[in-house]
Formats: structure tokens, sequence, C-alpha cells
């Protein structure tokens, strides 16, 4: 009896001893694969893609064959034992040998994909905007009432994006930009956002500094209140309309914006752009003659 007891437990000792060792090799096993990278001294970006809706086996499949993770059934299982199976963001991603199991799957998990840089310059009407995005392989169709809403800025966006999407972008961040002080002190002239739109769609095209925006947006708006033409070079048609365009001709900047709204009040009702970029102000049409005479010819 107390050999039959002894054995089992030298049994059960060898039993856990035994237990304990797979259980350590296994702990090991499971972050060598997990935590140590395919070669930490491979620095070479790699690109990356994960299609919308795509598994994370398919995914860890993909990263096994490029050579980013050393055991694909490892990557899936980690992935579901942290809860992040679900989590994988789809686009374009730039990885590297030297990173870990671990480390991409918290790059997927962030979205932290590839991200690249749209400008919009200030004082482009929609079809420089629609030329532009071409060159960077995004086809898109701005409808006509975007134009004087797509906000100049730097935008940057996962690769692939779609044109309709970009414009959302862009008029969204001119509904930030024309924020509640803006639009309350619009009201308080007893103007509309379209109107000041379109004249600092006007400011934009026709001027360059901060000062000249704010006198020629006193001369214009004083053209408007005497009923005079205009005569804006931007738009031929306002030489012999009176009163704004009906819509904005380009997509004007804050600082357009802010001039339309705090207009300078001065002496002047013409102005020129001189050939070295310089705006020429004059009181007269005689002045405006002569200055034309002096600075263009």
């Amino acid at each position: 009896m107390k050999i039959t007891l002894l054995a089992k437990n030298i049994l059960g000792s060898r039993l856990f001893h035994l237990s304990s060792i797979l259980a350590a090799t296994a702990a090991v096993f499971v972050f060598f694969h997990i935590f140590f990278p395919v070669d930490r001294l491979d620095h070479t970006p790699l690109p990356f893609h994960i299609e919308r809706g795509q598994g994370s086996y398919h995914i860890a499949r993909n990263l096994e064959t490029a050579g980013l993770i050393r055991s694909r059934g490892m990557f899936t299982l980690y992935a579901f034992f942290t809860g992040d199976a679900f989590k994988l963001q789809s686009g374009d991603y730039s990885l590297t040998p030297s990173l870990n199991a671990h480390d991409i799957l918290g790059k997927f998990v962030e979205g932290d994909v590839v991200q690249e840089a749209i400008t919009i310059i200030e004082g482009w009407n929609s079809k420089d905007i629609e030329a532009y995005l071409a060159t960077k392989g995004i086809h898109s169709n701005i409808p006509p009432d975007a134009e004087g809403y797509l906000f100049p800025d730097t935008y940057y966006v996962q690769r692939g994006i779609s044109g309709y999407e970009l414009v959302e972008m862009m008029r969204k961040n001119f509904d930030k930009k024309f924020n509640e002080n803006l639009k309350q002190e619009t009201e308080k002239q007893k103007k509309t956002v379209h109107q000041i739109v379109t004249m600092a769609s006007l400011i934009e095209r026709e001027v360059q500094t901060p000062e000249d925006k704010r006198l020629v947006s006193g001369i214009l708006w004083k053209r408007l209140q005497y009923g005079i033409p205009l005569q804006v070079d931007a738009e031929p048609d306002t030489y012999t309309y009176r009163g704004l365009p009906s819509r904005p001709i380009a997509n004007p900047g804050l600082e357009s914006i802010k001039a339309a709204l705090e207009p300078t009040e001065s002496p002047y009702w013409f102005y020129l752009s001189a050939r070295d970029g310089t705006t020429i102000f004059t009181r007269n049409f005689e002045e405006h003659k002569a200055a034309k005479a002096k600075y263009l010819q």
C-alpha cells in the first residue's frame, strides 16, 4: 500500500514537472513567434495591403508569404487571443522585417496606413482641383454647387480614397473653418455666407497680401453699393454685369474670407497689379489710366 502511494506521488510529481516544462516550452515558442521579428536588422519598407473585409487568417498567410512574420498560425491565434482579430483595418501599410508580429498587429488595429498628402491651393477652381487629383490617380466629378466651399488645405488621406470622399473632406473642412464667429459677423452685416464666399473668391484671384485683400474688398463692396460693375479681371463678366457673380469663381482661403468680412475703408476706387506683383491703388479713373501707362506698358 505504501509502495503504491509512493509510486503515485512520484508519478504525479513527474507529470507536474513535465507539464511545467511543456507549458514553459509553449510560452517560449509563442514568445519567440510573436515578439521576435523575422530580421531585427532589416528595416527595408515593404508594401502590404489589406482588402476590405479580409479575415485574419488570410492576412496572416499573406504576411508569412511576404516574409514579415514567422508563423501564420501563431499570428492568427494571437489575434484571436488578444481580441483583435475583428479589429484589423483595411488599407495600404508599410511594414519591415524588423517589426515583430505584435507590433504589426498593433498597426493593423490602429489603422496606421500609408497616407498621401493632397494639397489644394488657395484660388483653385473645381477644374483646377479635378486636374490635380487626376495626377494623383483620383477621379473626381465635382458638382457645381461645391465651388467656393472646397477649403484649400493639405489633406492627409489613405491611398485609394475616392474623389467623392475627398470632396466631402474639403466641404467639412470649410464648415469647420467658417465657424460660428464668422457666421455671426455675416448675419450682423446682413449678408449671406454665399455672398461672402463669392466676394472672397474674387479677392483670392485678384491680390495676394492680407492688406491688399482688405483694400480690394473695400473697393468691391463700395462699387456694389453704388451699382458700379466690379470690373474684376478674374471674372470678365463683371465688366458688364452689375452685382456679384451668381456663384464663387474659385475656392478662397481663410484670409480672403476674412477680408470679405473686414474690408478696409479707403479713398480708392481702382487698383491694378503691376508686373512685379505689387498692387497699385488709385482714387479715380484718370489716376488709374496713368498707373496703367506707368506699370503695365
